[in-house]
């Protein structure tokens, strides 16, 4: 047994005790016993384990091998085309293993990555990461998602590129995630109906990158894709990353978009760095955010979640695998202001973005039963931990010292 001492704690009157054996919080708010050994949070804030629903490490610190010509969707696909034929396993197990570094650093304890298969990179990219997730196992899970970036109706290679990933997975007793980027596609519908196919096939969930473009959302495919869900009876399951179109929408018709997403169990990730970066570059004086604003998902307890997406690659010139920083970017962008506004940004990379990965909510954040994955931010509570994107101080993973934040030290003159 041991106890994270004067701890504040999310739902927690003053500093309480954290008591941790076998890897999971056994209490929170009873005193531990006298003498049990542990760590002392010093009355700061402490998290759950950080949770990032949406992550590239097969692509990420790519951004010196690119031209930066343009910056649109399209320009960043080009770029990252081109340089994946020269990506090699090493190549990739560095750039995702220097990632994860980062992140452990910043206090996540919990990733999914996007992993790009098709005939120009074939697997290099898959066994890169893995490579790198099983390097990085001790102080952070890894959750592979599988996905066509550069279309799939048309890539018979790539379809038997997924549907062998998805069975690798399967048989190594991993779940089975699958994935795809309609946008991409010359049959956009007709990508989400492979992408269920193969998840039918292999008991999948289901990840998509969808309706990423500027516009009046009109012919954004999430109705599809809810409809898709509804007749799989995957809810809960399946979960949609970006959507910039549908910042677009009037207020009524968005939330009616977020009404429908909660109804069928699909979750939503909001991306704002990448969003920010690549949308509104050709929309003239009022350029849009871009970014969805997930209150509507907050306010009906569904699934939803902010998260990097790139770092420092074609979509996204960016990044040091900071959640707290991407909650504070996403309040910046979408107004949040008060002291709960602020806190629910949090939990946007803690709780509920574990929730989009599948975790029950009883099982997530500091509370009995949970994982002892355990960050301690230097604020005294969740929304000015936000505000002032507070440092880590220290992270446990299954209740075991992963990192330790060094304190700023002030050296006035004497």
């Amino acid at each position: 047994m041991t106890v994270v001492r004067r701890a504040r704690v999310p739902g927690h009157d003053g500093a309480v005790d954290i008591v941790m054996s076998g890897g999971r919080i056994r209490s929170v708010g009873v005193p531990a016993p006298a003498g049990t050994p542990g760590t002392d949070a010093g009355d700061r804030l402490v998290v759950g384990g950080l949770v990032d629903a949406h992550l590239h490490l097969d692509k990420a610190l790519t951004a010196d091998r690119c031209s930066w010509s343009g910056g649109t969707v399209d320009d960043a696909m080009a770029e990252t085309a081109a340089m994946k034929a020269d990506f090699t396993v090493d190549d990739v197990a560095a750039r995702a293993g220097a990632v994860l570094a980062s992140c452990v650093a910043h206090g996540t304890t919990r990733v999914r990555t996007h992993v790009e298969l098709d005939p120009t990179v074939g697997r290099r990219g898959l066994e890169g990461v893995l490579a790198a997730a099983a390097d990085w196992a001790w102080a952070v899970d890894v959750e592979v998602c599988v996905f066509a970036q550069d279309g799939l109706t048309g890539s018979p290679e790539t379809a038997r590129l997924l549907d062998e990933a998805l069975g690798g997975a399967r048989a190594a007793g991993r779940r089975a995630v699958v994935g795809g980027a309609p946008y991409a596609d010359d049959d956009p519908a007709g990508q989400l109906d492979r992408v269920f196919g193969l998840a039918a096939d292999h008991d999948a969930d289901v990840d998509l990158h969808l309706d990423l473009f500027d516009g009046t959302a009109e012919g954004a495919l999430i109705g599809t894709l809810c409809d898709l869900t509804e007749r799989a009876g995957l809810g809960g399951r399946v979960t949609a990353g970006h959507g910039t179109a549908w910042s677009f929408l009037e207020p009524e018709r968005r939330a009616a978009v977020l009404d429908r997403c909660a109804g069928t169990g699909v979750g939503v990730v909001s991306l704002p760095s990448t969003d920010l970066f690549l949308t509104g570059r050709e929309t003239g004086a009022g350029a849009p955010r871009g970014v969805v604003v997930l209150d509507r998902l907050v306010e009906r307890d569904a699934p939803a979640a902010v998260a990097t997406n790139n770092v420092r690659n074609a979509f996204t010139p960016y990044g040091d695998g900071s959640l707290v920083r991407m909650a504070n970017l996403y309040a910046n962008l979408t107004h949040q202001a008060s002291p709960e506004q602020l806190a629910a940004c949090l939990d946007l990379v803690g709780p509920r973005a574990a929730r989009v990965l599948g975790t029950p909510s009883a099982a997530t954040g500091v509370v009995a039963g949970a994982p002892a994955d355990l960050v301690c931010l230097d604020a005294p509570d969740p929304g000015t931990a936000v505000a002032a994107v507070a440092p880590v101080r220290w992270v446990l993973k299954g209740g075991r010292r992963t990192v330790t934040g060094a304190a700023v030290e002030l050296h006035p003159p004497v």
